[in-house]
């Protein structure tokens, strides 16, 4: 049988052996001694000390693990209970690990997760029994095994962290149901946005501002003003397990936020804009909830867009280009910005969240000056200062944005919420006032209907996986890159991926979307449907044909920016026959 006595035996006999020999422990090991009990599977053996360390898994019986039903009950829950579980596994691991020889010897590690609460194939729950799979470093001097280090390691180290950090007996119950309480409380806040109304919502005692640019951990010194919801706008929602919850609703339509700089602008929509996600206890936005179809909108100067129909924002251009099926490789910024809102319509979304420091000034707004100086037929762009009620009065799609530069936006605004040291304010009436006694003489641009979309259908050719001698070269660099066969998606200007899981997962997505749906017959929505269906039905592991502990759950609406940006992207309309443009 093979056991940790027959794996302590084998990994001897390695000893000075080349370290391709250590191939030979590849296998399922049954550890059941001492006072822990679990299967350690060996997946893959990394090819030398230097290379990416191995891919291992430790499988709890549920009767071991010993998680009450309560904690995994569902599946938010068990969300919430494999985040925590994996930063625990990672805090052991970062304080017990220490180097065992060359190279990446004697590393232990498993993806950490950050503030928001995702699906993670690191941390598997399934009726109590818990599975982890991380990565070890075997040990070797320069390319030969050493085996008394790796016995220590596999045989000693491996089980001692199981039984610390994946046993709820060794684990903080009150901290466990605290974030499990508070994943939970999330998502039925966030069940309740649309039946009220709202396009989001902020719990008084909030904590917006972050510790840093580069860290998404809470401001946690005297600067961090808890948010405290203006009378006007406080409603109170019900939890399950907070009971009654009171802090801001956004309502539906177009709410503008103003203020001076630095008073939180941008802060109170970033938070919006992560509502998205649940996040951890102690983060500060726990009780922050967005609309889950929310997107963020920039402009993107230079990104590539296919057949897009940004015709409602831009109209003749230049060399005749057809903005009804607009293609380019190098969009500007009024242009990206319009093919970002009109993907976003594609996708599903029912919330458009844009700040003014990262739009383009000419697609949001021309004043009646500039109107006087270049007339309307010598301007192709409509800006979204126009069109912004038509998309909440036609197509039910609110606005959330920043702007604290033009008040022709207090024209077409339901509500308007002053940012002040970081305390917002409502002054939607004042707004409104302001605007009726100084007519600003400007004259509206988007006069017309919003046109009807029509889907776009990618074709096959669109992803080629094939670099060199491999079918499937496929890599994640970080969370904002993707290279695919010999092509490189650039994600830097999504800003709803927050995590390197989520860009590794999309990755594998492109690859399976090729491989199962990609006919040249479904349209982009439908292959969305079809993958999320997928990854509801059978969890990420569905996206790779081997067990993989590197990938986190992302939205539809981040696929379709991958796929979006992808520049080898081909696709036709319904109306198009195959191969034109």
């Amino acid at each position: 049988m093979n056991n940790r006595h027959t794996l302590r035996k084998r990994l001897l006999r390695l000893e000075g052996r080349g370290f391709k020999s250590y191939s030979e422990i590849c296998g399922d090991w049954e550890f059941d001694d001492g006072d822990i009990r679990f299967r350690f599977i060996i997946d893959h053996v990394q090819a030398d000390p230097f290379a990416e360390p191995s891919h291992v898994r430790a499988i709890l019986p549920a009767e071991v693990a010993g998680f009450p039903t309560r904690s995994w009950k569902t599946a938010h829950r068990r969300r919430a209970l494999c985040t925590w579980l994996a930063r625990r596994f990672f805090d052991a691991c970062q304080s017990r690990a220490r180097s065992r020889g060359s190279g990446k010897s004697g590393v232990v590690d498993i993806d950490r997760p950050g503030q928001q609460i995702l699906d993670r194939t690191c941390m598997l729950i399934r009726e109590g029994v818990v599975e982890a799979r991380f990565r070890v470093g075997l040990p070797a001097s320069g390319r030969r095994i050493l085996s008394a280090e790796a016995v220590h390691l596999l045989c000693d180290f491996v089980p001692e962290l199981v039984s610390r950090s994946l046993r709820f007996h060794a684990n903080d119950a009150q901290a466990i149901d605290t974030v499990c309480n508070a994943c939970e409380d999330a998502v039925h806040l966030r069940q309740q946005l649309h039946a009220r109304g709202l396009v989001a919502f902020i719990g008084d005692g909030s904590v917006l501002p972050r510790h840093s640019g580069e860290d998404d951990r809470p401001m946690l010194d005297d600067n961090a003003v808890p948010f405290v919801s203006p009378k006007e706008l406080r409603v109170e929602l019900e939890t399950p397990n907070a009971s009654s919850v009171s802090g801001m609703g956004i309502p539906r339509g177009v709410t503008v936020i103003v203020g001076g700089g630095f008073h939180g602008k941008s802060t109170l929509l970033d938070a919006v804009e992560k509502g998205v996600y649940d996040h951890l206890s102690g983060d500060g936005r726990e009780r922050v909830v967005s609309d889950a179809s929310a997107v963020k909108i920039r402009a993107e100067d230079g990104r590539r867009t296919e057949g897009v129909d940004v015709s409602d924002f831009i109209g003749d251009l230049p060399m005749r280009k057809d903005t009804r099926f607009f293609c380019t490789d190098d969009a500007s910024g009024s242009t990206s910005q319009a093919a970002n809102i009109v993907e976003a319509m594609e996708t599903g979304c029912q919330l458009l969240l844009i700040d003014e420091d990262t739009a383009a000034t000419n697609f949001m707004i021309r004043d009646a000056r500039m109107q006087q100086l270049i007339a309307r037929e010598h301007e192709p762009i409509t800006p979204l200062v126009d069109r912004v009620r038509q998309l909440y009065e036609e197509r039910d799609i609110s606005t959330l944005l920043v702007m604290g530069g033009s008040g022709d936006y207090f024209d077409v605004a339901d509500n308007v919420i002053a940012m002040g040291n970081y305390r917002p304010t409502d002054v939607t009436a004042e707004a409104h006032c302001i605007a009726r006694k100084n007519v600003n003489g400007r004259e509206p641009e988007g006069v017309t209907p919003l046109s009807t979309s029509v889907p776009r259908v990618p074709l096959p050719a669109s992803i080629d996986c094939r670099r060199g001698r491999r079918e499937v070269s496929v890599k994640a660099r970080g969370r904002t890159r993707i290279e695919i066969g010999h092509e490189s998606i650039d994600l830097s200007a999504v800003d709803q991926l927050v995590d390197d899981g989520q860009t590794r997962a999309i990755a594998a997505a492109l690859v399976y979307l090729r491989q199962h749906y990609l006919d040249g017959k479904s349209d982009i929505v439908t292959l969305l449907d079809q993958i999320s269906a997928d990854v509801e039905a059978e969890g990420l592991d569905v996206l790779s044909p081997f067990p993989t502990g590197d990938c986190a759950g992302f939205r539809r609406h981040e696929l379709a920016c991958a796929l979006n940006r992808l520049r080898t992207l081909q696709l036709r309309t319904h109306n198009q026959q195959p191969g034109l443009r």
